[in-house]
């Protein structure tokens, strides 16, 4: 044996049916430092593999059961194992054995016997080239997990659907329209120091964006104060119900971390001895609107370059924003599509018809008292 090769913590795959060649190959590889695994004929390997992908294979030709091209064209065809780097060995005059191997999709090949030298240096040459694939596949996840984040729940399920050609185009669908506020935004900016606000205000809309994706809603839009939510279901009267219902949780949401708030500073004005510590509590209110809209992704060209958004344009759209605009601190306001396709179960108070900003019609208007075992406070 030659100079000793630093363990690479590899696990390589030896398929043959000779335990001779086998055990030869074990040795050789063990004393390099690499982790081997056995297999006798193609199936085995494929079994193998399919319970826990190796980092290489060394893959025997002629074998029972399934040959080894029969073997790599599997592998190779698979998504899951595509990438597993093959190495074929062959038989010294193997020269038509190269050419099934490269049809079939192998990545190198080794000449039986096999040259000690030679082994080595084809399973470093593989490894290294894994390890720059697996290296930019985690780069290229990572990337995709943080672009994810920004992304429509619609829109990934549409892409997860039809990767090749997702229906993203705009389309006309029923949907239910949730525009969130923060009351008194304004006295806001002025009580808190900017970057005590710009905290409490990620601290609030990062627990309404948990309440809102676990009710399968897309935020389609944010301002610095203000969140709009879009509900679609084939249902029609399921989406509305579930737009209410997670206006509901916002308001809950909000008052659990008014408390907390409370709390965590009268806890530390006690710590520090300073007496009672006032906290300016944050309020919210909420528009709910129900039926048809234009969705989907629109691009928006400008000098610097192009733009796309996945967002709802339509008359509901401009009706929920402005029930939002007429609702008190705390009170939750709906339309009368909304209010009719309600259940059982909902505590409606009729607001009389009112007249709003840019809609052309009188619009009657309900707020939510309570909901299904929920009640606005």
């Amino acid at each position: 044996m030659s100079e000793m090769t630093p363990a690479a913590d590899a696990r390589i795959l030896i398929v043959d049916d000779e335990p001779f060649n086998v055990d030869l190959l074990d040795q050789e590889l063990s004393y390099l430092g690499y982790r081997t695994q056995a297999a006798y004929n193609g199936q085995e390997a494929l079994d193998a593999v399919a319970a826990a992908a190796p980092d290489l294979i060394l893959l025997d030709v002629m074998m029972p059961v399934m040959d080894g091209f029969q073997v790599c064209r599997a592998l190779k065809a698979d998504p899951e194992t595509a990438l597993i780097p093959i190495v074929i060995m062959t038989a010294l005059d193997g020269f038509e054995d190269r050419i099934k191997g490269i049809e079939a999709g192998a990545d190198d090949f080794l000449t039986k016997p096999v040259n000690e030298r030679e082994l080595l240096a084809r399973i470093r040459t593989c490894l290294r080239a894994k390890q720059a694939v697996d290296s930019k596949i985690v780069q290229m996840s990572k990337i995709q997990d943080h672009f994810e984040k920004f992304v429509p729940e619609t829109v990934k399920r549409l892409v997860r659907s039809n990767p090749e050609a997702p229906e993203l185009g705009v389309r006309e669908q029923d949907i239910s329209v949730l525009f969130l506020d923060i009351s008194g935004y304004s006295r806001l900016c002025e009580v808190l120091e900017a970057a005590e606000l710009n905290r409490t205000v990620e601290r609030y809309f990062s627990a309404f964006l948990d309440v809102i994706h676990e009710a399968g809603g897309d935020i389609s839009n944010t301002a610095g104060d203000a969140l709009m939510v879009i509900f679609q279901n084939e249902a029609r009267a399921h989406h509305a119900q579930v737009a209410v219902d997670t206006a509901l949780r916002l308001f809950e949401t909000t008052d659990r971390l008014n408390g907390q708030r409370a709390a965590e500073s009268q806890s530390l004005a006690q710590s520090q001895a300073l007496g009672e510590s006032d906290v300016v509590p944050l309020g919210v209110h909420v528009g709910v609107n129900s039926g048809p809209a234009m969705v989907g992704s629109t691009r928006y060209e400008g000098r610097s370059g192009a733009r796309w958004v996945f967002t709802a344009n339509g008359r509901v759209i401009n009706l929920a924003a402005r029930l939002a605009g007429v609702a008190e601190d705390g009170h939750l306001v709906i339309g009368p599509e909304t209010a009719a396709r309600l259940g059982p179960g909902y505590e409606l108070l009729e607001a009389g018809s009112r007249t709003l900003k840019n809609i052309a019609e009188p619009v009657v208007i309900h707020r939510v008292l309570k909901g299904p075992g929920e009640v606005v406070p």
